[in-house]
């Protein structure tokens, strides 16, 4: 009763243990000993479980870095990171890739969306809108890019920006009219990408490495980047869309812009370039005007224009042929993945093997090049197959992959330094109009696989006869010492 109630008691009251019934104990100390407490280690987390699918992971990732290693190494390669190479191969890697992501979506959105009846006039709209007009204007484009001796880096960004606009324009209208302009658009800003590259080739090229070297490292890197860039950009076509795709495709040329405007400062250095004819034979140098070549590059460049075309022809003509041979959807496009195939593998194996043929002469390796296409096409036009046209597609792909190295070997050889941006350039133009050249022969013939092949056999045995001839014509007279057009010393080891 006369107690504090334990509710009332004060919160900070301390309440000492009783013992015996007897007057509290004094406190105990309970203050803790200084010996430290052992250090507790937390348990191990457990393995993670090893199956399959993470061992495959682990091995991609490592295979994927050092493929990516070596790929970094083998652009930078012969000093080809210092003078500039290397960014001149990124660039044109990212323009070959939207280029075949570009093909994709016609070939979708033109070709093989439309009816059969309706592809034949489709196929001839697109090589009429794009082609004609390139063709038309190629005279013009030509000199005037081979005359813009400053300002090539900007004039290769403005070439890939100005395709990623007319890409998004062609996604905003893949269905309707204006799929044709912009497709115009980008294919003339495509070819005057190629000539540009080749005027600009000769400024990045490294001490240590010829141009052939160059070139061949262009085009494999390029046809590589190609081929994963075409495959991705099916596979998001027939996943989302093809509009989708040429969003896609936007991206690639806007990347390829930002790489162009990065090259090198000396890009846009003239260094006393002069302005070079490639379509004349006689060796008389005109002051004031273009100066002419040696007619060994002509005629590499006349047996080059005659495998362009043919190329050409084969890329036309042979979708026709698929479409009148198969009727099944599924052995139509293993007839197309075949012949693209054959042309992709060739490619890269005729550029590989002919910029390691360092003991090879260039002149005869293009006229073999174009005899052996001509041979193929007219054997394909006698004992005519299927097999045999996806041959005709393998050995025209390797003829002109050793054509083009080996006219490169033959215009660095032969074409003094001053001219080489120029012939370059030229050349390259030339090539283009005989690929047009060639697509129109495909539109314009049937697609019956024996006289396609027969006509297309037959100009391609005219062409190597005329270059044989002109050949035969420019042998010296018998007692002669020389000829006047007789090669000069080899530049460089490639060919010596």
């Amino acid at each position: 009763m006369g107690g504090v109630p334990s509710s009332r008691r004060p919160t900070g009251a301390r309440r000492w243990p009783r013992t015996g019934g007897q007057g509290a104990a004094p406190p105990v100390d309970t203050t803790p000993l200084g010996v430290p407490r052992p250090q507790t280690r937390p348990m191990p987390a457990p393995a993670p479980k090893i199956t399959v699918t993470r061992v495959a992971a682990a091995r991609s990732r490592e295979l994927t870095t050092a493929a990516a290693r070596r790929v970094r190494a083998a652009s930078r390669a012969d000093g080809a990171g210092e003078s500039g190479l290397t960014q001149l191969l990124w660039v044109n890697a990212l323009h070959m890739a939207g280029d075949a992501m570009i093909a994709v979506s016609l070939a979708g959105t033109l070709f093989f969306a439309a009816t059969t009846d309706a592809q034949r006039g489709n196929v001839a709209l697109y090589l009429l809108v794009t082609m004609a007009p390139f063709a038309l204007l190629a005279p013009v484009i030509g000199p005037a890019l081979d005359r813009l001796q400053r300002g090539r880096r900007w004039a290769l960004a403005v070439s890939l920006g100005g395709r990623a606009v007319l890409a998004l324009v062609m996604a905003r209208h893949f269905d309707d009219l204006w799929l044709y302009p912009a497709a115009l658009g980008v294919l003339v800003l495509s070819k005057a990408h190629n000539v540009l590259r080749a005027a600009v080739v000769p400024r990045v090229l490294p001490g240590a490495m010829s141009l052939t070297s160059a070139n061949a490292r262009l085009s494999v890197f390029g046809l590589v980047t190609a081929g994963v860039a075409g495959g991705l950009g099916a596979g998001v076509a027939a996943l989302i869309g093809f509009d989708w795709e040429l969003w896609a495709t936007a991206a690639v040329f806007l990347a390829g812009a930002v790489l162009a405007v990065r090259l090198p400062r000396h890009v846009d250095v003239p260094a006393g370039e002069e302005p070079a004819d490639v379509l004349s034979t006689t060796e008389i140098p005109v002051p004031g005007r273009r100066r002419r070549v040696t007619p060994h590059v002509v005629l590499a460049l006349r047996a080059n224009a005659a495998l362009r075309g043919l190329g050409g022809f084969l890329t036309i003509f042979a979708a026709f042929l698929v479409q009148a041979t198969f009727a099944d959807g599924w052995s139509a496009t293993l007839a197309l993945g075949a012949l693209a195939a054959a042309a992709g593998l060739g490619s890269f194996t005729g550029t590989a093997v002919g910029s390691r043929l360092h003991s090879a002469a260039p002149d005869r390796l293009v006229l073999h090049a174009a005899s052996a296409a001509a041979v193929v096409t007219v054997l394909a036009a006698v004992f005519y197959g299927f097999g045999m046209a996806v041959l005709v597609a393998g050995v025209s792909a390797v003829a002109n992959a050793l054509g083009k190295v080996s006219l490169d070997a033959i215009i660095q050889r032969e074409v003094p330094e001053s001219l080489r941006a120029s012939a370059f350039a030229r050349s390259e133009t030339v090539l283009q109009l005989a690929w047009v050249a060639g697509g129109a022969l495909g539109i314009a013939l049937p697609p019956t696989g024996w006289i396609g092949f027969t006509v297309a056999a037959a100009l391609l045995v005219l062409a190597v006869g005329l270059i044989l001839w002109s050949l035969y014509r420019s042998r010296p007279a018998p007692g002669t010492t020389g000829a006047p057009d007789a090669p000069t010393t080899p530049v460089g080891p490639s060919w010596s």
